[in-house]
């Protein structure tokens, strides 16, 4: 019980951390300086421009249907701390307001981008986004076949077209340097895990192991036979090792399911940029 509330600590942390951080690139760069972002975070704020609507209330309605989604991509845990993320972050827009730090335009890109992408990076270590783009691109990626990160960035052209057409072209460039910089902050964050993520589990329990990632993940799952090589006097141990692809938004759910079977398992993880055929996810499962 104290581990699994240790864990809710800290993800509630990096929830409220990433939180903070976005409200503060988006209250003190992006919006005083009519800049915009990518993905649904984008869209929200050049509706803005267009609408005079609050953001706090277009981030909700727009994250809305995403929301559904991610319930059937992902799972209902991931949908509900999500939920929860962006319903903070409105809050935090509707009733917390940051200064604006600066009216130079290639600052407000560069912190502006940061800030965000750091606030994005951060809710998703605590397991949740606050931007719904790559859960509609993993699913585009499933029913379609294009990898995940070219439906991000077929997005996000719609996205900057839109507001070279609605605003300015150089608006739009501006924001596109926002994007980029938010981007490799993100990345930075999460320690630059991509769309996918191998993962090799080397447990004395791999089969209870197993049965709780196909049951309570409802990913697919290889078992091959292995021997531990660490002593020198004698073979090592016989035992399976699990392999496993997952998209790099379960990575936390993982590993508490696999610590939870044993906490002295072995995990290691490699990005891989797609994935083709198999079974990374199992429908239904939450």
């Amino acid at each position: 019980m104290s581990r699994k509330l240790l864990e809710l600590l800290r993800d509630g942390l990096f929830l409220i951390s990433g939180v903070a951080a976005a409200a503060f690139g988006l209250e003190s760069f992006l919006l005083p300086n009519h800049f915009i972002d990518g993905g649904v975070t984008g869209i929200s704020l050049l509706l803005v421009e267009v609408t005079g609507w609050q953001l706090p209330i277009l981030l909700f309605l727009v994250n809305l249907p995403f929301l559904v989604l991610a319930r059937v991509v992902i799972g209902q845990r991931f949908a509900y701390k999500t939920a929860i993320a962006i319903t903070l972050l409105a809050l935090t827009l509707l009733f917390i307001h940051f200064p604006e730090v600066t009216q130079d335009k290639l600052l407000v890109a560069v912190f502006g981008g940061f800030f965000l992408g750091s606030g994005i990076g951060l809710s998703m270590r605590g397991g949740s986004v606050l931007d719904g783009t790559e859960v509609l691109a993993i699913y585009l990626s499933r029913r379609l076949g294009v990898k995940v990160s070219d439906w991000v960035i077929l997005i996000n052209i719609v996205i900057f077209s839109g507001a070279a057409y609605l605003l300015s072209i150089e608006q739009a460039l501006y924001s596109l340097l926002t994007y980029i910089v938010a981007s490799k902050a993100l990345d930075f964050v999460i320690d630059g895990v991509e769309e996918y993520t191998g993962v090799t589990i080397i447990s004395r329990r791999s089969e209870e192991v197993r049965a709780a990632l196909i049951e309570r993940m409802g990913t697919g799952v290889t078992i091959y036979r292995g021997r531990g090589g660490y002593r020198t006097s004698e073979e090592g141990e016989d035992m399976d090792i699990i392999y496993t692809v997952i998209t790099r938004l379960e990575i936390n759910k993982l590993t508490g399911i696999v610590q939870g079977v044993d906490e002295k398992a072995f995990i290691t993880m490699a990005s891989i940029n797609d994935t083709r055929g198999g079974m990374v996810k199992r429908k239904g499962v939450h």
